[in-house]
């Protein structure tokens, strides 16, 4: 085996309160693709960002051809021949290719940047990648894939020796990442280090040597990625022990045909890019769940039946008649709610009072000459925060003095109080205590009694096993299978999203 290009060795590094990475070790071997593989919160970014001088490391050595390192910025790691590309393209549109390349390190004589040197420059980059472009087009008119590739290039103008992909081809379509790897390959033949953070299990067995699993802060371990099934490799990613998965490798019988009618039924519904054109119906009464690993395309079927994102392909019906959905007033006027991901930055508005946060959707849909009266404002924010046991002193706290759970609750709140009859739930236990997560799995329950459909979308397998009548699983953006009642279970989703061949 030749000598590691980079050997980390009992890298630790801490947050007030949480311990990020915890004695982990990773190496690199020259003329490799290394896939760092692990779900949100296992500490794949901050090792990254350890190794590219973002933080600094706490315990710990980091080796890069042979020579101890300690890149302090991001400028230091590349100058030790570093580069990092990550999943946002992070150049500037309105340049030219040939100056994105080059940007901060232009030739220049007597304070004068030299152009004809920095085009020849960004030839050379190019080329190294097999593209023939116009350097001096401007970067906005390039395709994604052109810009992804164009960000590649910047990183290898600088006699990079190891190369940190983070979730590059999480917008590009499937012949766009086919084209990327085989870049990749190129680089590997040349000697190159690259390290490759992805969510899609498919493009890890497609394009990487070896893989290294983190959990929780800790190194799971590291396998060829030849040896090791996809069905292990899931096992490891979510904490589960080989005695837990053994008989995971049958797939489920075929789901049994459903007998009630939808409310709602999506046929063909997707977005290049995004998610692949997939199937759903959800009936009155009924929570189906969504699985499948990070990045498998959860949010972005949301998104996308709530009008957020405008689908290019399929049809949404609510009660056999046809609809729009091309924005989320739209999908309101249907009848459609959504509690968001991310609390934080598509949800609540911290500033305002658990109140103003409440009625918030319901004064919106009324428009700005029919306002609600104070009276009416807090008569509904009194019933919703009894209802929904939400802790707080009275309606006009702030709501960023309360929990998260809390804050999650109000955002229900704020969604029941248009009366839906379709409920799109994203993560929304996700950072919550469990006596919180536990009020929402009932409310769900009451919910779904009370006859509302209920989308439900969970990290955790357990949540879905425990909270829904049916299950869709998806992987790599696109939808693999379905469970029917009486078949949902942890194993059968595993065995569903570790199976090698999509089931349409």
């Amino acid at each position: 085996m030749p000598s590691p290009l980079l050997e980390i060795r009992g890298l630790q590094k801490s947050f007030p309160g949480v311990l990020a990475l915890d004695q982990v070790d990773f190496n690199v071997r020259p003329g490799e693709v290394h896939a760092l593989m692990g779900e949100n919160g296992a500490g794949k970014s901050t090792l990254i960002k350890v190794l590219t001088g973002v933080y600094p490391r706490d315990a710990g050595e980091i080796r890069l051809a042979g020579r101890d390192i300690l890149p302090r910025t991001p400028r230091d790691a590349e100058a030790l021949g570093i580069s990092t590309v990550y999943q946002e393209v992070n150049l500037i549109p309105h340049l030219s290719v040939a100056e994105n390349i080059c940007l901060g390190r232009q030739p220049t004589r007597r304070g004068r940047i030299l152009w004809g040197q920095v085009r020849q420059r960004a030839r050379v980059a190019t080329a190294r990648l097999g593209l023939d472009i116009d350097v001096s087009r401007q970067l906005s008119s390039c395709s994604i894939a052109i810009q992804q590739m164009t960000a590649i290039a910047r990183g290898l103008d600088v006699s990079a020796k190891l190369l940190i992909l983070d979730e590059p081809t999480s917008s590009l379509d499937e012949k766009e990442a086919a084209e990327l790897f085989t870049v990749l390959r190129k680089l590997r033949g040349e000697g190159l280090g690259i390290i490759f953070v992805t969510h899609f299990l498919n493009q890890v067995y497609q394009i990487s040597d070896r893989i290294t699993v983190l959990r929780n802060g800790r190194r799971v371990g590291e396998f060829e990625t030849a040896c090791l099934p996809r069905l292990s490799l899931i096992a490891h990613m979510i904490g589960k022990e080989a005695s837990e998965v053994e008989a995971m490798n049958q797939p489920p019988p075929p789901p049994l045909p459903g007998q009630a009618r939808a409310f709602v039924e999506a046929i063909g519904l997707g977005r290049a890019g995004s998610i692949a054109p997939t199937d759903l119906a959800i009936n009155a009464g009924e929570v189906v769940g969504l699985a499948g690993l990070l990045g498998s395309g959860r949010t972005e079927l949301a998104r996308l039946l709530f009008g957020v994102d405008k689908a290019d392909t399929g049809q949404v019906t609510v009660q056999g008649r046809p609809v729009r959905l091309h924005n989320p007033r739209q999908a309101i006027a249907c009848g459609f709610a959504f509690t968001p991901e991310d609390r934080k930055v598509a949800g609540v508005i911290p500033n305002l009072s658990v109140r103003e946060n409440i009625i918030l959707a319901l004064q919106a849909s009324r428009g700005v000459w029919r306002t609600l009266s104070r009276a009416r404002q807090k008569e509904l924010a009194d019933r919703f925060i009894a209802a929904l046991n939400i802790k707080t002193p009275h309606g006009e706290t702030p709501l960023r003095n309360l929990s998260g759970g809390n804050q999650q609750k109000v955002i229900l709140a704020r969604w029941l109080a248009m009366e839906p009859r379709l409920l799109i739930l994203d993560e929304p236990t996700r950072g919550i205590d469990v006596g919180a997560k536990a009020e929402i799995e009932r409310l769900m329950a009451g919910l779904r009694e009370k006859g509302m459909a209920i989308l439900f979308i969970s990290s955790e397998l357990e949540e879905v096993v425990r909270d829904s009548q049916r299950v869709i699983v998806l992987r790599d953006r696109a939808k693999v299978g379905e469970l029917a009642a009486g078949e949902v279970s942890e194993a059968a989703i595993m065995a569903l999203i570790a199976r090698h061949e999509a089931v349409q």
